[in-house]
């Protein structure tokens, strides 16, 4: 039996960038990252909470490489452009994490949403991928690179329909699935790999702000989840770690799902919830 090389991190010698890396699933997604070897850019719209977020990050992996942040507006191509060009003094992009989205209180049924929550979702939440996924390619071929990997954020909504609809932030989210497909089988020769993350709602800043301490509206959701609670960041970030890894070098154009089983579901069980992993930041 032959002898096998020491182990490294799985992101070792990889530049990764993450949008809407400030709390959440991208914070979550960058400590992981950056414990895996990775050098990491942290990209968000809100230069507080960056700082926030890059000292949490140093904090929680001190042993880091590369660490830096940058203030993104993902709906602008030229923030994008900029953001992607910062790793071309690290060798460009070998990851890229289009994590950024909005879920607005404004978004309703086809007869109560403003065009104008229509149009400001869309621009985040699909035009944003798009920059991201562009640029990640340019990057990419601009470097020699012979792989890449382009995670894009979904959500189960886009698999599954909703009783209390959010029609703009579901219509956006299928087509990033839609777009995440064309783009990995166009590239799949290059070697760059496109998913799409489908998340479950999660115990994030994002949907519990939304819920606030509405309880019948919280249990509303709850129920159908076979866990009894909802997801956590770190679940769906160990997910995104896989896919932007090497061993998921044959994992190209899927619907990623990170549900706890809420779209197999029918009946769902009863009695407590299950445990949930705790997250690496707060």
């Amino acid at each position: 039996m032959g002898s096998y090389p020491p182990q490294q991190g799985r992101l070792s010698g990889k530049n990764a960038l993450i949008t809407g890396a400030a709390g959440g699933i991208g914070l979550e997604t960058a400590v992981l990252f950056a414990r895996e070897g990775a050098n990491v850019l942290l990209a968000d719209i809100s230069g507080p909470a960056l700082e926030k977020g890059l000292a949490k990050l140093k904090e929680a992996v001190p042993s880091a490489n590369k660490l830096a942040s940058t203030i993104c507006d993902v709906s602008k191509e030229s923030d994008v452009a900029a953001a992607v060009e910062q790793l071309d003094a690290w060798g460009g992009v070998d990851v890229m994490f289009n994590n950024a989205g909005i879920m607005h209180n404004d978004d309703s049924d086809a007869v109560e949403t403003p065009e104008r929550i229509w149009d400001l979702t869309m621009a985040i939440n699909v035009k944003g991928v798009w920059f991201g996924s562009k640029h990640a390619v340019q990057s990419l071929r601009k470097h020699g690179k012979k792989k890449g990997s382009i995670i894009n954020v979904a959500s189960v909504v886009a698999l599954v329909g909703s009783a209390t609809p959010q029609l703009a932030y579901t219509a956006s989210k299928g087509a990033v699935l839609a777009m995440t497909r064309e783009l990995a089988i166009v590239h799949a020769r290059e070697g760059f790999r496109f998913n799409a993350l489908c998340p479950a709602p999660l115990n994030t800043p994002l949907l519990q702000d939304f819920l606030g301490d509405d309880k019948a509206k919280r249990h509303r959701r709850e129920i159908h989840f076979p866990t009894g609670r909802f997801g956590e960041a770190i679940e769906q970030a160990q997910a995104v770690l896989f896919l932007a890894s090497d061993e998921s070098s044959f994992v190209n154009g899927t619907d990623f799902v990170v549900d706890g089983g809420m779209t197999k579901a029918y009946v769902t069980p009863e009695g407590p919830p299950t445990e949930p992993p705790k997250n690496l930041v707060k």
